[in-house]
């Protein structure tokens, strides 16, 4: 198109196509393909299972220290002006004080820079240790955005596995298989997000044991630290920065549950000092001079915030958070198409496994969100985006009422695209329905042969259902 003086408008985007597989990878670019499919004459309210925000539900509310330390900071109007690139100071110093409580070393201000929540940690930390030809491992399932920045940088991924027979350890054997003179650091997320697992202290110091040995760093991705209910406690990576050099990353998104704020850190566990002397440090100084930092007013409020919250308000978070775990675990049992390996003990997530073979007209895991977001107004999120086709994350940080109905809904469902739910033994059905009446017939031949969209099995079926 001509821009009125013979010349064409130099308009294009030439990263276009990184652009478009970035969002179709996503969890918000999955999740807006979802909402695409609902049914507006659904009247039922839509169950959002996909998410990772739980601060919509009454049950999640932070606690009212969060509403105080941000009237002090902004009343204060210590905080109107820009911040330093790395933080202000109070922030940095109470974030590296939060951390420190359970290390076997202190942490100080100049070890902490705070970032726009945990995302901008991850591209930070990616950023600076990025180079051409570098290679980068990252668990798989595991969360996107690794996978999703990735190639703005020119950065090559690596995927190695979770073991869900072993709750989701690392498959350690395949990281040293994965690892080559260019891989510059190993991914770790724990508690697991989308697993809802949390890695022992044994497990991890093996971790920090293949890396020293591989000559790699760790990214420690702790954004859900602290948020457990089983019977592993939560063991930060950093306690091993002895062995190895760790980058912890973490935020007040998801233990204050304040996802909406976007505060979070980039950490440097390392008390040996080898991030400083190789100059990663101050490649994340740099990085931070021309990027852009979080609210100012938000940052003067972290210090209350990480200081004076009470053990209650976490208690009453992990309590309600057990008790939907408990449920969606229990009713996982009773939906035969669907298995769950590991029960999470963990972040707000857990991953099952759809038995495809025993559904008819289900492709694979993306068909099926979208038929379920259409028939029943319930989002889950395809394993494909999180790198496991065929398998599904489920999200049970909402209140217990809704994850009741949504696991019911989800259960009607799968009765509707599963035969088998209607065979007995012997893989037949009894129909007591014209012109079928009193026959035992094989249910795969009446299903094609008589219901062209079969939606609900057992207002057909009789007494063998």
């Amino acid at each position: 198109m001509e821009n009125g003086g013979g010349k064409k408008w130099g308009l294009t985007s030439r990263a276009n196509n990184k652009f478009k597989m970035a969002s179709e990878t996503s969890i918000r670019g999955a999740l807006e393909i979802l909402k695409g499919s609902l049914d507006a004459a659904d009247e039922r309210p839509t169950i959002p299972l996909g998410h990772g925000d739980p601060s919509v539900f009454p049950c999640f509310r932070t606690t009212h220290i969060v509403e105080e330390a941000l009237n002090d900071a902004v009343r204060s109007a210590n905080f109107n002006s820009y911040s330093p690139s790395a933080g202000v100071l109070p922030a940095r110093r109470s974030v590296a004080e939060y951390l420190s409580r359970d290390l076997p070393y202190k942490l100080s201000s100049d070890d902490v820079f705070v970032t726009s929540g945990c995302r901008q940690a991850i591209e930070v930390a990616l950023s600076v240790l990025a180079y051409p030809g570098a290679n980068i491992l990252i668990p798989r399932p595991g969360y996107p955005h690794y996978e999703v920045y990735a190639p703005f940088i020119n950065l090559k991924v690596r995927h190695f596995d979770l073991l869900p027979d072993k709750g989701w350890e690392v498959d350690l054997d395949a990281v040293e298989a994965l690892a080559d003179e260019n891989t510059i650091a190993i991914v770790i997320i724990n508690p697991g997000n989308p697993c809802g697992s949390v890695l022992t202290y044994q497990h991890l110091k093996k971790v920090a044991e293949t890396a020293r040995r591989l000559g790699i760093l760790v990214i420690a991705d702790e954004v859900y630290g602290y948020i457990t209910f089983g019977s592993n406690a939560f063991v930060p990576m950093g306690v091993f920065g002895s062995i190895v050099p760790v980058l912890t990353l973490g935020s007040i998104s998801k233990r204050w549950i304040l996802p909406g704020w976007r505060l979070g850190w980039l950490a440097i566990t390392d008390p040996n000092g080898l991030l400083k002397e190789t100059e990663i440090v101050d490649g994340i100084k740099q990085f931070l001079s021309f990027s852009s930092n979080p609210s100012s007013v938000i940052q003067g409020a972290v210090p209350q915030i990480l200081e004076n919250t009470k053990e209650d308000f976490f208690n009453k978070i992990i309590s309600v958070l057990r008790q939907s775990a408990d449920i969606c675990y229990d009713e996982l049992k009773e939906i035969a198409c669907i298995t769950c390996p590991h029960k999470p003990e963990g972040s707000m997530f857990v991953m099952v496994k759809l038995n495809e073979s025993l559904m008819e007209d289900i492709h694979d895991d993306m068909d099926f969100c979208l038929k379920l977001a259409k028939e029943e107004s319930v989002i889950l999120l395809p394993g494909t985006v999180l790198g496991l086709k065929n398998w599904l994350r489920i999200t049970f940080a909402i209140d217990p009422s809704s994850l009741k109905d949504a696991m019911e809904r989800i259960k009607s469902f799968c009765q509707s695209v599963r035969c088998a739910v209607c065979t007995n033994l012997r893989g037949h059905i009894s129909i007591s329905w014209p012109p079928f009446q009193s026959q035992v017939l094989n249910e795969s031949f009446v299903r094609r042969r008589y219901f062209a969209k079969p939606r609900r099995w057992q207002d057909f079926c009789g007494a063998h259902m």
